[in-house]
């Protein structure tokens, strides 16, 4: 950690959802390993997250998880799986129901007892709520893609989230972003001059597995493994 703002001295904490609070790319190996097994086949997970990572790159990418029918298309062709219609609407099935991570529960319900809590996902609409759902219901506020227009890393998904935070009496300086893209997330929200942290769930993993790879590295105010430690360390900061 860099000597930063004290965690205890938040108002907010905003957060991306799919790949920092929901295990998307389990999600993904999971129904792709499904598909490959009624072909008598196995797959490389790892494999077919960089196919979805460079298909999200596309100029004709839409809004997550809709956007999984058509990367199965790329996937099927990579790794020789059959493309149907059928597969391609269970992909984006599969993913709208995609579970949070193990740590996801405990440390939202911690963080929600100290701090309005906003979500900031690119997800549409009607796959957050079932995230949301699943997360047991902790956003004192949330924007999707389909609310803001718009997806991250546009600073304008940011700026409609300050403006909702200004209407409720706070400031930009008021709140921690919190995610696991450096994409999405880490670098707009130091440009920005949010104070951010990062939680860096492939940390024992190579490469960035689904999650589209930054053009350059933002090192963070706070980095933890996983969102429990952040939990963790607010709590101290509460209570020293």
């Amino acid at each position: 950690m860099t000597d930063v703002k004290p965690l205890h001295t938040f108002r907010y904490v905003t957060f991306d959802v799919v790949g920092t609070l929901i295990d998307f790319e389990g999600a993904i190996t999971e129904a792709l390993a499904d598909i490959a097994r009624r072909e008598g086949r196995e797959i490389d997970g790892e494999a077919a997250l960089s196919v979805y990572r460079d298909a999200r790159y596309d100029p004709e990418a839409q809004r997550f998880p809709d956007d999984l029918g058509r990367c199965y298309g790329r996937i099927a062709a990579a790794l020789h799986l059959p493309d149907t219609p059928e597969h391609r609407q269970f992909m984006i099935d599969a993913v709208g129901e995609a579970k949070p991570f193990p740590d996801s529960l405990d440390a939202m319900a911690k963080l929600k007892a100290r701090y309005k809590l906003i979500a900031m996902t690119n997800a549409r609409r009607w796959a957050f709520a079932k995230y949301e759902e699943k997360l047991g219901f902790p956003f004192w506020a949330s924007f999707t893609t389909d609310d803001t227009g718009t997806e991250k890393p546009d600073p304008a998904f940011f700026h409609q989230v300050f403006a909702h935070v200004e209407a409720d009496g706070g400031t930009k300086d008021d709140i921690l972003h919190t995610a696991q893209s450096q994409h999405h997330d880490i670098g707009i929200s130091r440009k920005l001059g949010m104070t951010n942290a990062w939680i860096q769930r492939r940390h024992a993993q190579a490469g960035y597995g689904g999650t589209i790879e930054p053009t350059e590295f933002t090192e963070p105010d706070y980095h933890f493994h996983a969102l429990i430690e952040l939990a963790d360390a607010a709590e101290d900061a509460f209570h020293a």
